[in-house]
């Protein structure tokens, strides 16, 4: 359904690990709507991940299938995930991620170099989303000399490079101190009322006032608020 940006049905995940198996998402089922702003929580090893990874189109799932923005990712090709993952998709990590030789503006332009954006554009864009994050007057620091803050607020622009629909926020302050990190879910929350839909994969409990909804993981399956 069109409602739908994801659209996720009877999902299994199972690893094999010499001869055993391990399964890590079973049987899930979960609808999300454009605009959501959902909150994915439980502890280490309930299966949050996994289910990150795959609405990610970073893995596949054993069976089941998984619908984002009507293409059903469960049955393509790897060429077309790619695709898939490189326009319709933004992360933001715990590490940031940043590479390390560039400054923020290179940092941010970097996902539209796959997207065969040119380089006018690319900058432009760039300083656009920076300025967007509030740092303007940072564009040509190196991630090192930028504090933990700054940097995440990169990888948002950064993940906003390709104006994806989805944002997949995997515990996007769990290095940062409690006011920094409030500052990071004031930014996405402000992203959500522009109408990108937000997936927070968090096990700090304090974060699930920012979500209109909040998805409980534990043992691979899910449960909902």
């Amino acid at each position: 359904m069109r409602d739908y940006v994801i659209d996720i049905d009877s999902l299994t995940k199972i690893y094999k690990t010499g001869k055993t198996d391990f399964k890590a998402l079973n049987n899930v089922s979960l609808k999300i709507r454009k605009s959501d702003f959902v909150a994915i929580m439980g502890p280490s090893g309930s299966g949050k991940s996994t289910l990150m990874n795959i609405i990610g189109c970073l893995d596949r799932p054993t069976s089941g299938r998984i619908i984002i923005d009507e293409e059903n990712i469960s049955t393509i090709s790897d060429n077309q995930l790619a695709i898939i993952r490189g326009r319709k998709i933004g992360f933001i990590f715990q590490r940031f991620n940043l590479m390390p030789t560039m400054n923020a503006l290179k940092n941010v332009s970097l996902p539209m170099i796959f997207l065969g954006t040119s380089k006018a554009e690319r900058e432009q864009r760039a300083a656009e989303l920076l300025a967007k994050v509030g740092l303007t007057n940072w564009a040509t620091h190196r991630p090192s000399e930028l504090s933990g803050g700054q940097q995440q607020r990169v990888a948002i622009a950064r993940a906003l490079s390709n104006n994806p629909s989805i944002i997949l926020a995997d515990e996007p302050t769990g290095n940062l101190d409690t006011k920094t990190g409030e500052q990071i879910m004031d930014l996405l929350v402000e992203l959500n009322q522009e109408g990108k839909t937000i997936l927070l994969v968090t096990h700090a409990q304090a974060l699930k006032r920012f979500a209109n909804r909040v998805v409980h993981m534990l043992d691979g399956e899910v449960s909902e608020e």
